[in-house]
Parts: C-alpha cells; sequence; structure tokens
C-alpha cells in the first residue's frame, strides 16, 4: 500500500507539467518544462521524492494498522507477556520500540525496491531491460507466497481426512 500511495502522489506533478505545457504563458512554459525533465523515472529528484515519500507511508500504513496499545492490553487480559517485559505500559513501549526498527528496515527495503527498476534502467540505458516494477514484483512473489501456503494447507487437509476415516 505505502508503494502506491506513493506513486499516486509522484505522478501528480507530471500531470500538472502536461496541462500546463498547453499555456500560452512564457513562466509557466517554463515550469512545465522544469517538471516535466525533474519528474521522469530517470531522474534523481523523482527517485528521491519516491523513495521518501515510500518511507513515510510506510510508518503512515504501520502507524493506522498496529496499535501497541490495544495488543498490550489485549496481552495483559488473555494472560500473555513478553518474557522480560512487565506487562501493561512497558509491553506497549516495548512493542512500540520495536514496532519502529522493523518499520525502519522495512520501509528502507520497500523504498529501494521502489526505486530498483528506475536506477536499473538509468545504469543499463544500452542493454535492453525489462521494464518490471517494484510494485509488480512484491505483488508476483506474495502471490506466490500465499499459493505455496494455500497447497500445504490443502495438502495437510487430505492427509487429517485420511487420518480421520
Amino acid at each position: 500500500m505505502p508503494i502506491i500511495f506513493a506513486l499516486a502522489l509522484i505522478v501528480v506533478p507530471s500531470a500538472v507539467s502536461t496541462y500546463l505545457s498547453q499555456v500560452a504563458v512564457p513562466g509557466v512554459k517554463t515550469v512545465a518544462l522544469w517538471l516535466t525533465n525533474n519528474f521522469t523515472p530517470k531522474s534523481v529528484l523523482y527517485n528521491g521524492l519516491y523513495f521518501l515519500l515510500v518511507v513515510g507511508f510506510t510508518y503512515i500504513y504501520t502507524a493506522v494498522n498496529f496499535n501497541p496499545e490495544r495488543i498490550a492490553e489485549d496481552n495483559r487480559k488473555y494472560g500473555g507477556f513478553i518474557p522480560g517485559i512487565r506487562p501493561g505500559r512497558p509491553t506497549q513501549d516495548y512493542l512500540n520500540w520495536v514496532m519502529t526498527r522493523v518499520t525502519l528496515s522495512g520501509a528502507i527495503f520497500l523504498g529501494l525496491i521502489a526505486i530498483l527498476p528506475s536506477f536499473l534502467q538509468t545504469v543499463f540505458s544500452d542493454a535492453a531491460v525489462l521494464a518490471v516494477g517494484g510494485t509488480s514484483v512484491l505483488i508476483v512473489v506474495s502471490v506466490v507466497l500465499e499459493t505455496v501456503k494455500q497447497v500445504e494447507s490443502l495438502m495437510v487437509m487430505r492427509d487429517y481426512d485420511s487420518f480421520l476415516r
């Protein structure tokens, strides 16, 4: 999701430049030309901003979906605990500390996956590079992993069915 959100925002300057390039005012045309030149997938500004947007949206998406306070409360309520960490506020602080560090490494990895295809196309401009986006790679990998998980689940169910007969 963070890559999709970032991509939705990063294409705005290109769309604006397309519209502004049709205006007859010279200053506006200059701005449109600058936007067109600097917001192509091969430009450093585009890739840098895209990377930062992916990292930022990863933190936002994680903050929305992962609530350490609720998890710590549910953990305490159902008798669960983290070894060496007291229930309640210390558990919440620990989960927040771990979440921040895990999200940082995940956000940087996701940002690198997002800009890797543009980087490879820039570096290997002479050779024919397959134009596959980082989002496509992530989707294919997640579909393959989910399919393998479902096949394994079906195989286990088949073994249990034969055991019960």
